[in-house]
């Protein structure tokens, strides 16, 4: 299999907390690989590029934010990132997007996911829209049954719009359609969405268990972790509409009342401690209107979590 040739981010932009580059994912060697997928599948042109194109680019320089160096202390972990073991992260750039031909990242996406959990590495995507993690779902068939946490303001079963059925309105209908997806887990959800009544019979349907913003904030994340099967396969895909707008702002489609940040941590430590995750991806950014850089900042926080707490976890279970 030739594998696809990602692209560096441009030269003002650093890799994601200086972490070293590679390209070459045959040489690939490391724990968690940071990757980019700027392009989903456009309902029409006003979405070729949409703004969530720039997300990676914009996380990638707000990460240098986080932290002075390796060493010091993160509250968030109660130590430093790394906990005092080898760990190796590497960003592998972005997959390219090709106007002539919009299904073709994703193709790559799957293709490039595949050789980095050949590889050994744990994927960490940076969206793009939501569509981006139909690829991801696709090439997580290795970890067979595979549990889909999403936090999101909405439930994402539209099967089409506008004749599209990969697009940001879809990625839970066809994970479900996947025999490789055991169970998804829903979280955040308020407002109103594309989601029709259909969509949501069909998600209960499936099975799918939909936990909405007012239930997290009433009775806490512990609900949705005892939904966790013991040592399984997770994971865990974040649309940043699922965080309340005063946490996250910078998204196309706000919602009051959405989780907070200490929500997100604590379902990102309790998963590992869990369960086995296998992945996360960001998506669903719009830079453009972001305040200060916040929520690429905290975006990239999120990732410092997980990648803390699976290192933890790893080495608590040995």
């Amino acid at each position: 299999m030739n594998i696809p040739q990602t692209n560096p981010p441009d030269a003002d932009t650093p890799t994601f907390m200086n972490f070293p580059l590679c390209l070459d994912l045959e040489k690939l060697d490391a724990d968690f690989a940071i990757l980019g997928i700027p392009y989903g599948a456009p309902y029409g042109d006003d979405d070729i590029p949409n703004d969530q194109a720039a997300t990676p680019a914009a996380v990638r320089r707000e990460s240098l934010r986080l932290g002075l160096g390796l060493d010091h202390w993160d509250f968030d972990l109660d130590g430093p990132l790394f906990d005092g073991h080898e760990i190796r992260v590497v960003d592998c750039g972005d997959i390219p997007g090709n106007p002539a031909d919009i299904k073709q990242h994703y193709q790559m996406a799957e293709m490039v996911i595949r050789k980095i959990l050949e590889r050994g590495a744990c994927p960490i995507i940076i969206g793009g829209d939501h569509g981006v993690s139909i690829p991801v779902f696709q090439a997580l068939d290795s970890k067979d049954p595979l549990n889909i946490v999403q936090i999101d303001a909405h439930i994402d079963w539209r099967d089409e719009v506008n004749d599209v059925r990969i697009g940001y309105s879809s990625p839970m209908r066809r994970a479900s359609e996947m025999s490789h997806v055991k169970r998804i887990i829903q979280v955040g959800m308020r407002a109103q969405g594309s989601a029709r009544k259909q969509e949501v019979e069909d998600a209960r349907t499936y099975g799918a268990e939909l936990i909405n913003a007012y239930q997290v904030h009433d009775k806490g994340i512990a609900q949705v972790l005892e939904r966790i099967p013991k040592g399984e396969h997770c994971y865990l895909t974040i649309d940043a509409d699922g965080l309340d707008p005063s946490v996250m702002p910078a998204v196309a489609g706000p919602a009051p009342g959405g989780l907070l940040y200490h929500h997100v941590r604590e379902l990102i430590h309790g998963l590992s401690r869990i369960g086995k995750l296998v992945g996360m991806d960001i998506v669903e950014i719009t830079p453009s209107s972001d305040i200060n850089g916040i929520t690429a900042l905290i975006a990239g926080q999120l990732i410092l979590n997980f990648i803390g707490t699976c290192i933890r976890a790893k080495y608590l279970q040995v």
